[in-house]
């Protein structure tokens, strides 16, 4: 695999792009539905906060709109063995302030991104195997991994570089702060208010050309029906995340176009895999405590994976905008298994599984979900819980802003949770070693395992699929792990979605499958 530079083709297109009309605006107002917790590019991997990221921090390897490989700050890359990377990087780039962009940036920044403190879920997992980083000259870089990494470039995608020179003395409050929040992407960040907005303004030195918009107002609004009416207004020139139940309308609306893509995002959800629970939200239909978790049972997961109508709420609540899931990518990426299909929704047979397992009278679970990170999150935990109440696992829901629902999360107190995860490397280890694989700090493994899901059998899968080279037989290793988790349910895969965007006339947008909200994929229609 390698990289090549495509700098002529992307200012070609820049070009052509900025030949509209004088009068046209040079500020570009967004609405996001998901909140942005960190300017710090290495502290929490959610989308919200990779997305205006982007617009702030360069990456060795980019991924276009269709998550393709792109060069970024590296020109170019080799295997020069099958633990060996090599990266040419560009010359002339600059920081914010100024600074020359150096390989020993490179080299703070991979060691700097898990080891973050204090975060709700890290990009070590991206980073498992590297060695050691060597710099070879003032251009090149080699990555020396502790087993054959086949994706190290794939990998590399989610790691913002930061500068030594600005980061060694940062800490996370520094970035928040904006002291710290130098890049050397296309925008420079204004000011930062959390949960409300980020300023940005155009870096007329970027390497890659100047972007059309002076400013960028990059606004946090939860509500589904404030996003569309403040697009409908003229407020804010394009939001994301447009509650399904909007799109027919705002199809017929002459002010406002929209914008779509078939999402990689999986929305799923899980159990507690702890030794110890709190019994408020996992307990006996009185109140009592259970002797033993119901989850760690096969039979239990099982039932409540075919008590779970996905078509129902594919069809009732997201109107259609979503596909029924049981994997964590969609038909036609890598490593999708045509053989496995969602389960039949057959509450009868989840009723005679559950008695099976020991619960002939169910259980009671609280669920817990965001009530504002993507379209319809708890309408489709409120749905599953009724669901689930009828075959006698009473289910209530609490529902929580994503920062909090995060934060908590992250610290084990759920005992079911529903949420999801964006496979943006487009191949299917991204999840597995993210979400299901062990959790474990010194591999760094498990990154946002919060539910603390552990099985020695599945970790030597995803272990022997991560090093194999040959991409054939790495797709058949992970098809082959994608089997074993439909059987063993280590948690449930629901839905995926569809990535909608509303925009004000006179816009075009490049919608993304990583769903990430971006200025720089929004320009004026041509003349």
């Amino acid at each position: 695999m390698t990289g090549k530079s495509d700098m002529p083709i992307r200012k070609a297109l820049f070009a052509t792009m900025l030949c509209v009309a004088p009068a046209m605006s040079q500020t570009l107002t967004i609405g996001i539905g998901g909140s942005v917790t960190s300017l710090d590019p290495h502290f929490f991997n959610a989308a919200p906060n990779n997305a205006l990221a982007q617009h702030v921090f360069d990456r060795l390897v980019e991924r276009d709109a269709r998550s393709r490989l792109i060069p970024g700050l590296a020109e170019s890359w080799r295997l020069v063995n099958d633990t060996t990377w090599e990266f040419t990087l560009r010359t002339g780039v600059t920081w914010h302030d100024g600074r020359a962009f150096t390989p020993d940036d490179v080299v703070f920044s991979i060691g700097r991104a898990p080891n973050v403190p204090n975060t709700p879920s890290g990009f070590g997992s991206m980073l498992r195997t590297v060695a050691r980083v060597e710099v070879v000259d003032a251009r090149t870089i080699r990555i020396h991994t502790n087993r054959p990494n086949p994706l190290m470039p794939v990998d590399l995608v989610s790691i913002a570089i930061v500068s030594r020179h600005v980061g060694e003395t940062a800490a996370t409050e520094d970035y928040n702060s904006g002291r710290a929040a130098i890049g050397t992407g296309p925008y420079r960040v204004v000011s930062h208010r959390p949960a409300d907005r980020t300023e940005l303004a155009r870096n007329d030195a970027y390497w890659g050309g100047a972007e059309h918009w002076a400013r960028v107002s990059y606004r946090f609004i939860a509500n589904d029906a404030a996003r569309t009416a403040a697009v409908l207004a003229g407020d804010i020139d394009i939001v994301d995340q447009v509650a399904p139940t909007d799109v027919p309308r705002l199809r017929r609306e002459g002010r406002v176009a929209i914008s779509e893509i078939p999402s990689l995002r999986l929305v799923h959800m899980g159990p507690t895999y702890m030794p110890t629970w709190n019994s408020a939200f996992l307990s006996a239909h009185d109140g009592s405590p259970l002797q033993r978790n119901p989850f760690q049972d096969v039979r239990v997961r099982q039932a409540l994976n075919m008590a779970i109508d996905r078509t129902a709420i594919t069809s009732r609540i997201m109107d259609g905008m979503a596909v029924p899931a049981a994997q964590w990518l969609p038909a036609g990426v890598y490593s999708f298994d045509p053989a496995t299909q969602p389960p039949a929704y057959n509450p009868d047979q989840a009723r005679r599984m559950l008695g099976e397992a020991g619960f002939p009278n169910g259980f009671r679970v609280t669920l817990h979900t965001p009530n504002d990170r993507f379209p319809n999150d708890s309408r489709i935990a409120q749905a599953i819980a009724q669901m689930w109440t009828r075959v006698g696992v009473r289910t209530d829901v609490e529902a929580l802003p994503w920062t909090t629902f995060a934060a908590r999360g992250a610290r084990q107190e759920f005992a079911m949770s529903l949420t999801s995860w964006g496979s943006s490397t487009g191949e299917g280890l991204s999840f597995l070693t993210n979400i299901l694989q062990t959790f474990d700090r010194d591999r760094r493994t498990g990154a946002a395992n919060s539910r603390r899901h552990s099985n020695a059998e599945l970790d030597a899968l995803i272990d022997a699929a991560a090093a194999t080279m040959d991409d054939a037989e790495r797709e058949r290793k992970i098809q082959a792990i994608v089997r074993w988790v439909a059987r063993e349910v280590p948690a449930f895969q629901l839905l995926h979605l569809q990535n909608v965007w509303a925009l004000r006339r006179g816009l075009v947008h490049d919608p993304r499958m990583d769903e990430r909200t971006l200025a720089m994929g929004v320009r004026p229609a041509t003349n």
